[in-house]
């Protein structure tokens, strides 16, 4: 079994935020996201991370969601920032 050395994780600088913050938490788990996309390139089959994924995926979501409502200026800021794509707000 050969790793895949080459990890997309964003950079550490926001460390030393506030770790309950919004941003501090999406940052956490984009690092978490891109992570477990690359370890699906050599395990396709993983069923159990993937459900992992969008159990992550959804948190991110939600708290992205909430960061729209209450600081338009923020959300914008933290989504080029970590190069995320906007969601469809329903």
């Amino acid at each position: 079994m050969v790793k895949n050395s080459f990890i997309p994780v964003i950079s550490q600088e926001k460390k030393e935020e506030n770790p309950g913050s919004v941003e501090f938490q999406v940052f956490h788990f984009t690092n978490r996201i891109r992570r477990l996309t690359s370890h699906f390139e050599l395990h396709r089959k993983d069923y159990l991370s993937q459900r992992g994924l969008r159990k992550i995926l959804g948190k991110r979501k939600r708290l992205l969601s909430y960061l729209s409502k209450k600081d338009g200026i923020r959300y914008k800021k933290l989504i080029n920032q970590f190069d995320i794509r906007e969601s469809r707000i329903r």
